[in-house]
């Protein structure tokens, strides 16, 4: 069974960092890609970013320039570096990692307040 645990959410003031990680259960090449999606109160779940096997790397239009998805293949993480944070970033983060099936993290809250 393929685990994935994303961990670094927390309250952050607008124009602030966070990171995010992504731990996987087993090599990170064994999945085609591993990436981040996003669900904010009363919205829909949306892409964030993703990065491939080949370390291809796409971003939804709202975070490019802000956010980068990074991966480290000694320790089977995936890393999301947010920066400029708005208060549209507040959302719960899941991490995903995809094959034959995809399996999700449980989520990790992300709040941008002041």
């Amino acid at each position: 069974q393929v685990q994935v645990v994303e961990s670094g959410g927390g309250l952050v003031q607008p124009g602030g960092s966070l990171r995010l990680s992504c731990a996987a259960s087993r090599s990170i090449f064994s999945f085609n890609a591993m990436g981040w999606y996003r669900q904010a109160p009363g919205k829909e779940r949306e892409p964030v970013a993703m990065i491939t096997i080949d370390g291809n790397t796409h971003y939804a239009d709202s975070v490019k320039g802000r956010f980068t998805i990074s991966r480290d293949n000694a320790k089977n993480t995936v890393y999301l570096q947010m920066n400029s944070l708005s208060l549209e970033d507040t959302a719960i983060y899941y991490c995903y990692a995809a094959m034959s099936s995809t399996y999700w993290g449980q989520g990790t809250q992300v709040t941008v307040s002041s």
